[in-house]
């Protein structure tokens, strides 16, 4: 794979697990449904902050291929916030230039959101300001796995592989490493997202509550990942050994 400290002006993939929709909702006596609609206001305020950030692909865990074990009438509502987000934030991202697509498995969907879905694709795929990338019944195992058993006995190099995994999960093959990965809520774990994707990516877990997260929260995390040397797993420039003459 390609080193991830792309020049500058390619800008950052973020990766955002969001979570703690439903401990915001519990906190406040509220049913959870109602801390996934705040949730979704919290989507909009990650986007709007992203390009002037540095950031040019946003990828939200939306709704993990594990999330399907929640009780039904929960994903169902998250099901409907998904069809209605996108609806509702069609024209917005037109006229922002934001490029939203879904990535992870799209047949165990409806037919009615597949439509919107593809809708909402066709009408953004111009955008070049931010490509937002909604993660829904995702898997990074699964598209791992997908990849690899495409390659038979071909060879490929890792940024060929990361195309195939990108391809796996409905996403431009073009899609970079990740950089950075935030998660709210306090929990420290990946949970199955961009597994490959986010080999060399700098890792940030933070307290606040996804419905409560906003832009300062962004530029903040951007800033202490500014601030982190990345290595690859070399040594820093001052320690660098020279070369024999």
């Amino acid at each position: 794979m390609d080193r991830p400290d792309r020049p500058e002006s390619c800008g950052l993939h973020v990766g955002l697990i969001m979570d703690g929709n439903g401990r915001w909702a519990r906190a406040r006596a509220l049913p959870r449904a109602e801390g996934h609609r705040r949730g979704a206001d919290a989507v909009r305020r990650a986007v709007e902050a992203s390009p002037e950030l540095g950031i040019t692909t946003l990828t939200l865990y939306a709704f993990s291929a594990d999330n399907w074990r929640r009780p039904a009438d929960e994903v169902a509502t998250l099901m409907r916030l998904l069809e209605s987000f996108l609806v509702r934030e069609r024209k917005r991202c037109l006229r922002n230039g934001v490029r939203l697509a879904l990535i992870g498995r799209r047949d165990r969907l409806s037919p009615a959101l597949i439509r919107e879905i593809e809708e909402t694709e066709r009408t953004t795929r111009e955008g070049a300001r931010l490509y937002l990338r909604l993660a829904v019944d995702y898997s990074a195992r699964s598209a791992i796995l997908t990849a690899a058993g495409k390659l038979g006995s071909e060879r490929c190099d890792e940024s060929g592989f990361l195309q195939r995994v990108n391809r796996a999960c409905h996403s431009d093959p073009e899609t970079p490493p990740v950089d950075l990965v935030i998660r709210t809520s306090g929990e420290q774990r990946l949970s199955d997202f961009l597994l490959f994707e986010s080999a060399y990516a700098e890792l940030l877990f933070i307290d606040t509550l996804w419905p409560d997260f906003d832009g300062e929260d962004l530029r903040r995390a951007v800033e202490a990942f500014r601030g982190r040397e990345r290595r690859y797993g070399g040594l820093p420039p001052a320690e660098t050994i020279p070369a024999a003459s």
